[in-house]
């Protein structure tokens, strides 16, 4: 990569651990989950760059894929994972921590568990940057079962390129049989830990109102071609939600949506709940690996 583009891929990561600490001093128990996921969002954009995906606020068993509607009125509470990305001219940086609102101690063992195998494996790339594939989950889930926990097995972290947040190389978090090693690139690594009697798979749930364009075919209703225009201009490959549309358009953008993604515009994303409705725990990072080097950005 060019001297521009890691330079733009510092300053999303340098952004990101910005709004990682600005996030934990608003996230409290009883505040509206949208008031935080527009605080969150209004803070990445007054330090100079854009949200990558809507603002992920996921209670409990549910693992991702939560961003406040319009008119949402969910309070926080329990177990919560704050999962957000930042790009600065489609250069990325995606991260995650979560909080225990109950003051639990299975749940802050579930965090642990997230947090300590994330920075295991951080740690094991940076002393050998052609560790394999396989090496990496496999410390991911060494960790995490030695706090009493399971992995998450079906969510992984991923490669991410300019304006592609899953660019095509996956990292699982339990050992497996991929080859190779983490190629010079951006990655996001992000293990999900769940109770040791949990099935350790996600399942899809409820619509999120999460979407990605997929499609710019043509659509007979001029309120749904006045907001494909929109999506095309504004968000091509990153994902954008039903909220941020509403405030742009009013409430016609719901039935527009809805027209879009019945027509094969739109991808709605799930949902993602732990499939035995048991707590997850989520923390991710950014690393960057450069001329062999291993850069946390968000960190």
């Amino acid at each position: 990569m060019n001297p521009s583009e890691k330079e733009s891929i510092l300053k999303a990561g340098g952004i990101a651990s910005q709004v990682i600490a600005y996030a934990r001093t608003i996230v409290k128990k009883g505040v509206p989950l949208l008031e935080i996921a527009e605080k969150i969002e209004g803070k990445i954009i007054e330090l100079g760059g854009f949200p990558a995906f809507p603002v992920n606020l996921s209670i409990n068993e549910i693992a991702a894929h939560y961003t406040p509607s319009a008119e949402d009125e969910t309070l926080a509470e329990g177990l919560i994972c704050v999962d957000f990305g930042v790009h600065v001219d489609g250069f990325l940086s995606d991260t995650a921590f979560t909080l225990d609102l109950e003051n639990s101690e299975e749940d802050k063992n579930l965090i642990s568990a997230s947090e300590e195998s994330l920075n295991e494996a951080i740690e094991k790339i940076k002393k050998d940057t052609e560790i394999s594939l396989s090496e990496v989950g496999q410390t991911i889930q060494e960790k995490i079962e030695a706090k009493g926990c399971r992995p998450i097995v079906n969510l992984t972290g991923h490669s991410m390129d300019q304006y592609d947040l899953h660019s095509g190389i996956s990292v699982l978090n339990i050992k497996n049989n991929t080859e190779g090693c983490l190629p010079s690139g951006l990655y996001a690594i992000e293990p999900f830990s769940t109770f040791e009697n949990a099935s350790g798979k996600v399942k899809d749930g409820n619509s999120s109102g999460i979407y990605l364009l997929q499609d710019n075919k043509a659509i007979r209703s001029p309120a749904a071609r006045e907001i494909l225009g929109y999506l095309e201009e504004n968000y091509s490959t990153l994902p954008f939600c039903s909220r941020w549309l509403v405030k742009e358009f009013g409430n016609k953008a719901i039935l527009a949506l809805s027209q879009l993604e019945r027509n094969g515009n739109l991808h709605h994303f799930p949902q993602l709940v732990e499939s035995s409705g048991k707590k997850v725990a989520q923390a991710e990072h950014t690393i960057l690996i450069d001329d062999g080097k291993v850069v946390v950005t968000t960190g």
